[in-house]
């Protein structure tokens, strides 16, 4: 049986295990950036970086603002990027218990 929590935990993994959504994460987490900046950078058309970008933005781990007709993502600074460093902060710490191996 399926609790809340659980259905919320295989959401937010499926969101973020994504590759497409992903490297669009890892693009924002230096800078934040637009549209059209992400396309260019991963060699995806446009509809494809929007349509993610408005799932990651669904789920809060994206926040966007406007610049005249651009729109600006960047990370969720408030709850987005602390979980990213926790995840980045234990896959350091299990890499360092792999190589002890």
């Amino acid at each position: 049986m399926k609790t809340k929590s659980y259905e919320f935990y295989e959401k937010f993994f499926k969101i973020i295990c994504n590759k497409t959504r992903f490297e669009i994460i890892m693009l924002l987490r230096i800078k934040h950036r637009s549209v059209n900046e992400i396309s260019r950078m991963l060699n995806f058309e446009q509809s494809r970086v929007s349509h993610n970008l408005k799932k990651l933005e669904e789920y809060g781990l994206v926040k966007c603002d406007c610049d005249g007709k651009r729109r600006i993502y960047c990370l969720n600074p408030d709850y987005f990027i602390p979980i990213l460093n926790k995840i980045e902060k234990y896959i350091k710490h299990m890499d360092k218990l792999k190589s002890l191996n």
